[in-house]
C-alpha cells in the first residue's frame, strides 16, 4: 500500500468512515508527530512521580476498592502485570475481528491524546498489532462498561505481554506465538500502563461504531425495499411530496421523501393507477417518511456520541501537565444511552419492514398471488420467508429492551453505578445484524412481486435493485428450498452490491 493510504491517528480527528476503511479495507495507520510527542511528555510525568514517591492512583496503588494500598516502586511492574492477569475473566462467545480490530484503533487513538502516561513502545506495539493483524481473542462476556471495558480489554491487553490468545493471519494462537510471528516483541508493563490498557470504553465503542456504519447503510436500502414494495403494490407516491414534508421538517423524514421519489422516478407502475379509486395506503406505504426518518435521525443522533467518544480520554487517572487526577471518563453512560436508541430505533425499522412483507404476502392486501407463487396451493411460495422475517423481529423486541436503565454495584460498592453500555453495544450489534436480514427479505419477495406486474416498467432505482437481484435468483416459478434465495440477498446486501447498483442508476441516496 502506499503512504497515501496510511491514516493518521492523532486522538482527535478520527471518524466512523475512517475507523470502517482501517477495518474492512485494511488501511495500516500510524501515529502523528504531535501524537508522538504528547505521549512522550505523559509518560515523562509518570517517572517523575515514581521518583518522588508520591502516592497516585493507579500508579503505585491497588485498584478499584484496594485503592488505599500503597505498592512499593520496585512492585509496580509486577502490580501492572498482576492487574491484566487477574482482570481476564470473561466468558462468552468471542467477538467479532473486525470489533477487536477497531477495539485497538480506538485504544490507541485515546492514548494518543497524551493523558494516559504510557510509553511510546507500547503504543507503537499496538500500531503493530493493527497492522500486521494481530487480534487478542475477546470474550464478548464480562464489561459493566464502566471503569471502562476492564473485561474486554484486559484480553486485549494480555497479548501485548505475550499471554492469552490471538488470531493471526486466520489461526489461532497463544498470545506468545502469535506475537512471535507477527515478529512483534512481547512488553513489560511498567507504572500505569496495565490499568491505561484496560480503563477505557473502547470495546463498546468498536462495537457501536461498527453496527452505526452498518445500520446508516441499512437505512438506505430499507428506502430501497420500500420503494420496489410500493411499486409491486401498486401504491402512491403522492405522500412523498416534498410540501408534505417542508411543513414537518425532521431531516429523516424529508430525505427518505426524497430518496422514494428518486427510486422510483419513471416508474410506469405507479404512473399507471394515477387515477385509480384507492383512498389511502396502509401506513407502512403511506409513512414512510415518518417513520425510515425518524430512524435515520435517531441513527444520525447515535452517530454523533460514537464519534465523539472514538477522539476522548476514557482513561483513569487522568495525567495532566502539573496534576495526576482521578474521575470518571470510563463510565460508559453515553454510549450506552445512545447504543440503547440505536437498537430501538432500528427495531422499529425492522417492524415495518416486516409489516410490509406480510402485505406483499396476502392477496387481499397485495392484489398478487398468494405468497407470491404463480401457482399456489401446490405450492407455498414465499410463505415461510416471511415467517422467518417475523420470528427474528421477535428476538429484535427482546433486545430493544433498554440496558442503560440497569445497574449492578461492584467492587466492595466503591464502583456503585455502572453502564451496562457493553450489553447496550452487543445488544445493537445484533438488532443491526438481525434487521439485515429481514431487508433482505424484503427486497427478495418485492422483486419477486414486480415479476408480477406486466406491461408497465418500474422506476430506475428499483428496476436496479431488481436487476442486481436477479442476476444472483432466478424467479420463483415452484416452489424450491428459499433459504438460498435468502442467503443470496443477504449477501448483496452485505457486499454492498444492491446499495451500489442503485445509487449508479439514480445517485447517491441521502442518509
Amino acid at each position: 500500500m502506499g503512504t497515501n493510504k496510511v491514516i493518521a491517528l492523532d486522538g482527535s480527528s478520527l471518524t466512523i468512515e475512517k475507523l470502517a476503511a482501517i477495518v474492512y479495507e485494511n488501511r495500516p495507520v500510524h501515529l502523528t508527530g504531535t501524537a508522538v510527542k504528547k505521549i512522550e511528555n505523559a509518560h515523562k510525568r509518570v517517572r517523575k512521580i515514581l521518583e518522588s514517591e508520591q502516592t497516585v492512583y493507579g500508579v503505585n496503588t491497588g485498584f478499584g476498592a484496594l485503592s488505599h494500598v500503597r505498592i512499593p516502586s520496585k512492585k509496580v511492574k509486577k502490580l501492572q502485570l498482576n492487574l491484566v492477569r487477574s482482570h481476564t475473566s470473561g466468558t462468552g462467545d468471542p467477538l467479532p475481528e473486525p470489533v477487536v480490530k477497531a477495539a485497538l484503533v480506538l485504544l490507541v487513538n485515546g492514548i494518543s491524546n497524551g493523558y494516559s502516561g504510557c510509553r511510546r513502545v507500547l503504543v507503537e506495539t499496538l500500531v503493530e498489532m493493527i497492522n500486521k493483524g494481530v487480534y487478542p481473542i475477546i470474550p464478548s462476556q464480562g464489561s459493566l462498561g464502566a471503569s471502562g471495558d476492564l473485561i474486554p480489554l484486559a484480553h486485549l491487553a494480555i497479548v501485548v505481554v505475550g499471554e492469552g490468545e490471538a488470531i493471526y493471519r486466520g489461526t489461532r494462537y497463544s498470545g506468545k506465538m502469535a506475537m512471535k510471528k507477527a515478529g512483534i516483541p512481547a512488553l513489560t508493563l511498567e507504572a500505569k500502563e496495565g490499568l491505561s490498557l484496560i480503563n477505557g470504553s473502547y470495546v463498546m465503542t468498536a462495537l457501536g461504531s461498527l453496527a452505526l456504519r452498518k445500520a446508516e447503510i441499512l437505512n438506505k436500502l430499507a428506502d430501497v425495499a420500500a420503494a420496489t414494495t410500493l411499486e409491486a403494490t401498486t401504491g402512491s407516491k403522492i405522500p412523498m411530496n416534498p410540501e408534505i414534508h417542508k411543513i414537518r421538517p425532521h431531516p429523516g423524514q424529508i430525505a427518505t421523501a426524497a430518496n422514494i421519489r428518486k427510486l422510483v422516478e419513471g416508474s410506469e407502475i405507479i404512473a399507471s393507477h394515477k387515477y385509480c379509486d384507492r383512498v389511502q395506503d396502509a401506513y407502512s406505504l403511506r409513512c414512510i417518511p415518518q417513520v425510515h426518518g425518524a430512524v435515520k435521525d435517531a441513527v444520525r443522533c447515535c452517530r454523533s456520541t460514537l464519534e465523539i467518544e472514538m477522539n476522548s480520554v476514557t482513561d483513569n487517572p487522568l495525567v495532566f501537565e502539573n496534576s495526576v487526577i482521578s474521575a470518571g471518563n470510563f463510565h460508559g453512560q453515553p454510549l450506552a444511552i445512545s447504543l440503547d436508541m440505536l437498537g430501538i430505533a432500528m427495531t422499529g425499522l425492522a417492524n415495518i419492514v416486516e409489516r410490509r412483507i406480510d402485505r406483499l404476502m396476502n392477496p387481499a392486501m397485495s392484489g398478487l398471488p398468494a405468497f407470491l407463487s404463480p401457482n399456489p396451493g401446490l405450492n407455498s411460495g414465499y410463505m415461510m420467508a416471511h415467517y422467518l422475517a417475523a420470528s427474528i423481529s421477535f428476538e429484535n423486541r427482546g433486545l430493544a429492551t433498554p440496558g442503560s436503565i440497569d445497574s449492578v454495584p461492584v467492587s466492595a460498592n466503591k464502583e456503585d453505578y455502572n453502564s451496562n453500555g457493553m450489553w447496550c453495544a452487543r445488544k445493537a450489534w445484533q438488532i443491526v445484524n438481525n434487521t439485515e436480514k429481514i431487508i433482505a427479505v424484503e427486497l427478495l419477495c418485492a422483486v419477486q412481486a414486480l415479476d408480477f406486474i406486466k406491461g408497465w416498467k418500474p422506476g430506475k432505482g428499483t428496476r436496479a435493485a431488481y436487476d442486481a437481484i436477479r442476476q444472483e435468483v432466478p424467479k420463483l416459478k415452484s416452489d424450491r428450498i428459499i433459504q438460498k434465495d435468502i442467503n443470496a440477498v443477504i449477501e448483496l446486501v452485505q457486499t454492498g452490491q444492491i446499495l451500489k447498483a442503485v445509487e449508479d442508476a439514480v445517485g447517491k441516496l441521502e442518509n
